[in-house]
């Protein structure tokens, strides 16, 4: 059993739920996976593995990760489906690049430039802040400006 899923174990354990083989599987594929991935992309990779996992129990093994803060989702475009990754702190925001697809984490203060100015001057209290910048990554945006 690798170190991720003794973690995941103790979650469940912690919070009264059994370590099951559906949730070991969802949790390998998030936990090992370098990007955001839908439920159906997660189902697929876990039925590569065991056939027996469908798609409701990797939905119900997700919705229970994110209530213990195992997971996360992200909206990452308006019209596209919900992506899940590890948890990781409001801090890390996403850049998309429109024209490759890919995803990356950005790490700053500006969450918490979001949060103090919500906070100091409409009082209100965020719980959660979710940033999406969409643009060009760098290899795209010199591989863009070298084809013109």
């Amino acid at each position: 059993m690798t170190e991720s899923t003794r973690e995941l174990r103790s979650a469940l354990v912690e919070a009264g739920h059994r370590l099951t083989g559906p949730r070991i599987a969802v949790w390998e594929v998030v936990a090992g996976s370098e990007s955001h991935l839908t439920a159906e992309e997660i189902a697929e990779a876990v039925r590569s593995a065991d056939p027996t996992v469908n798609l409701s129990s990797v939905y119900r093994s997700l919705a229970l990760f994110t209530d213990l803060g195992l997971v996360r989702e992200s909206n990452l475009g308006a019209n596209e489906a919900t992506h899940w990754e590890l948890a990781h702190p409001d801090e890390q925001f996403h850049l998309k690049c429109k024209a490759c697809g890919r995803v990356e984490h950005h790490t700053g203060d500006l969450v918490t430039q979001i949060e103090s100015h919500l906070s100091d001057h409409h009082g209100f209290k965020a719980s959660r802040v979710e940033l999406l910048v969409t643009g060009m990554c760098a290899e795209c945006s010199q591989s863009h400006s070298s084809n013109t």
